[in-house]
């Protein structure tokens, strides 16, 4: 990766440092949609939605299904804090399947158990979509 292009890209589950590295670009699933961060951008702080993180890497793109969270971009440092980050060849149809369908079941009787149940559609939803390939 040509240097000055890039910028240190960490991603931090609880239990692990799931990837730390250079990236030359990231594509985030921000809360109000997909957001892309190059080197020197201006300092930024936002949530994240469960989704797809991209990161153009000198080894190639590298490929994260996450969930939720928040990142952080300051002195060409992204730092991405969320509950689960993994490769979307680790997830499992059937596994996203029963989530699914789970998700469809659970009862919505006030709007925190509603916000429970959108959450849950949305995760079921992403990991669907990432093992229809």
């Amino acid at each position: 990766m040509a240097e000055g292009k890039s910028f240190q890209l960490a991603v931090v589950t609880p239990e692990a440092a799931i990837l730390d590295t250079e990236a030359s670009f990231v594509a985030l699933p921000a809360h109000d949609g997909e957001i892309g961060v190059l080197r020197n951008r201006a300092p930024l702080l936002i949530k994240l939605d469960v989704g797809l993180l991209r990161a153009e890497t000198a080894d190639g793109t590298r490929r994260l299904y996450i969930d939720g969270g928040f990142a952080e971009m300051i002195d060409n440092r992204l730092t991405v804090l969320t509950e689960d980050a993994r490769d979307p060849a680790e997830l499992e149809r059937a596994d996203a399947e029963r989530c699914f369908e789970q998700a469809q079941a659970m009862t919505a009787e006030d709007s925190a158990a509603l916000a429970n149940r959108e959450k849950a559609l949305r995760r079921a939803r992403v990991q669907l979509r990432l093992t229809a390939s």
